[in-house]
């Protein structure tokens, strides 16, 4: 019965926009045949197959439902009702709460008779919903505005602010005895700003005339805010009190780290400045507690692989290495391994530069080498402390390594990573480092080597197909008559990447015997390398094309993180 009410409407819909000469008889008819296959609703197949714009959408369903269509250019959207429905909501219903009227929420929808989405904004804001029709694209605009993009304005406003002050006492004052509260709250934005948007790191950089404010998102660099030049000495004063640094030093780089709470939470940041031709610039690393640490199953590990990993770290004693270049989530895997470990009968420690997530029940050391506290002093320190398990941030040096060996030889379990591009020149990499290569038989458990891909924004992933240099390079590794290929259209949500958030890619290599003794007898990487695809070893292009198949990321991501220079 409802299917049938549904069809009437969708039908009296399809009319309206006949009869209005906005739609073809023919064209109708060829949505109506999608709707029927794919089961949506004839004004969700209408905007995606952009057979009519949103404003006349809009009109046709404001005839459809018999209700007025709200113009958001005359209205204003009121900050206690933008309170009650977080950012992730509006986007996923595609509404803005607009106000507070006698204890009820009035919203604009672009889809109002949505009687789950209305439930759900009931839920959030714990009072009654009042639906209103708007149309789509103004919503999103408006979700924009008065969300995620109002931080990077109110960026630019504050520090034009600065500037304009800045001017007025110019040879009178110095930065310090300027108005302070407009340089705190800029940086403030920019940081609550840079963490809202996921971003790792934020550049701040002087050009010749301007201020460049940029956020790396997704692995990727992205302009986010222009500021005029002469708020750069300010920030940068800003920075550097913050960050424990020399403010009067403008020359030599810096680095120093602080914390600032956002939201209710404290969120670490790694700070470096430098002089370039224009002035100092600056980079923060931000350390995100809530993003650094992910369930191990979350990352991105095939099943046949993860089973294989969590199998290496029941093991009592020896050494898993995770290998990659910087940047590639080695340190999130590694803290994903410690959660899956027994904290509570094992005594877990880890020396780590820095420490980017606290455990409550594992000792954790900063290496500080004006300390005197190296990786291998460390690990040397450790052994007098009854440690079962031992985290080692990051194999750097021959001294390290051998200890690290050395270590899981007396009877330890170690983890730790170590820059490589695959599992078997992470091996060689250790003997390049000058540990022996019966010592890396006899203790190394299994390598992790992976890469990071961006995954496919959810909310405009579209069917495509790709060039034949891309499917020639899928087709290396499988079948792709059966595959449906995916990518992102590009939306506000994902800032018009066609990209939201990463996964890992991954190579997980078990130290069989016979490995262990090609590696003793000197074999070469590529009879060691064979060896382990003869024992199954998924290499990171196969993982990363399944990922493809499964459509949770592109071929191009693929290529770009995997592949070598000259490959394909």
């Amino acid at each position: 019965m409802a299917d049938t009410e549904q069809s009437s409407i969708d039908q009296t819909l399809g009319d309206i926009l006949v009869e209005a000469d906005l739609l073809g008889a023919e064209e109708l008819g060829r949505a109506l045949e999608i709707q029927l296959k794919q089961g949506k609703k004839l004004r969700d197949v209408l905007a995606e197959q952009e057979m009519v714009t949103p404003e006349q959408l809009a009109t046709a369903l404001s005839i459809q439902l018999n209700m007025p269509l709200i113009d958001l250019k005359r209205h204003t959207v009121q900050p206690q009702a933008l309170k009650l429905i977080p950012e992730e909501i509006a986007r996923k219903y595609t509404v803005i709460p607009l106000d507070i009227v006698d204890q009820m929420l009035i919203t604009v929808m672009g889809d109002p008779t949505d009687i789950y989405a209305i439930e759900d904004l009931q839920a959030q804001a714990k009072m009654s919903v009042e639906p209103m029709l708007g149309i789509m694209s103004e919503i999103e605009q408006a979700i924009n505005i008065h969300y995620r993009a109002g931080d990077t304005g109110k960026i630019e406003r504050k520090a034009s602010q600065i500037s304009a002050t800045l001017q007025s006492v110019k040879g009178q004052q110095t930065v310090q005895d300027s108005t302070p509260t407009p340089i705190t709250q800029t940086f403030e934005l920019l940081v609550s700003q840079a963490v809202k948007d996921r971003a790792s790191d934020v550049h701040i950089e002087p050009h010749e005339t301007r201020l460049r404010v940029r956020y790396r998102v997704d692995g990727v660099l992205r302009d986010v805010a222009s500021l005029p030049l002469n708020t750069q000495a300010a920030l940068l004063s800003r920075l550097k009190v913050l960050a424990g640094m020399n403010i009067a030093e403008q020359r030599r780089p810096q680095d120093g780290q602080f914390s600032i709470e956002l939201d209710g939470r404290s969120v670490d940041i790694r700070a470096a400045t430098t002089g370039t031709a224009y002035g100092e610039r600056a980079t923060l690393r931000i350390l995100d507690r809530e993003r650094v640490f992910i369930p191990l199953e979350d990352l991105g590990f095939l099943p046949d692989s993860l089973v294989k990993y969590q199998e290496m770290l029941k093991s009592s004693f020896g050494m898993i290495l995770i290998g990659g270049p910087t940047g590639s989530g080695k340190t999130t895997t590694i803290y994903a391994s410690l959660s899956q470990l027994d904290r509570d009968k094992k005594n877990i420690m880890t020396l780590e530069d820095p420490i980017e997530y606290r455990f409550q029940d594992i000792s954790q050391v900063q290496v500080n080498p004006k300390a005197g506290i190296t990786f291998s002093r460390g690990l040397r320190a450790f052994m007098r402390h009854d440690p079962d398990i031992m985290m080692v941030g990051e194999i750097r040096d021959g001294e390290t390594a051998n200890m690290a060996g050395q270590v899981a030889l007396t009877g330890h379990l170690v983890l730790s990573s170590i820059h490589a591009n695959d599992s078997v020149s992470a091996l060689f990499r250790l003997i390049d480092l000058g540990v022996e290569p019966y010592l890396i038989a006899a203790t190394t458990i299994g390598i992790v080597t992976q890469r990071m891909v961006r995954k496919i924004c959810p909310n405009c992933r579209e069917p495509y197909q790709p060039p034949a240099e891309d499917l020639a390079a899928f087709e290396e590794y499988m079948e792709s008559s059966q595959v449906s290929f995916t990518s992102g259209k590009g939306c506000s949500l994902c800032n018009n990447s066609g990209y939201s958030g990463r996964i890992g890619i991954y190579e997980t290599m078990v130290m069989s015997n016979n490995i262990r003794q090609l590696l003793i007898s000197n074999a070469s990487a590529g009879d060691i390398k064979a060896q382990a695809l003869k024992e199954g070893l998924v290499t990171m292009q196969n993982d990363g094309m399944q990922k493809v198949k499964l459509g949770i990321t592109t071929i191009p991501e693929v290529l770009r993180s995997v592949f070598s220079v000259g490959e394909h």
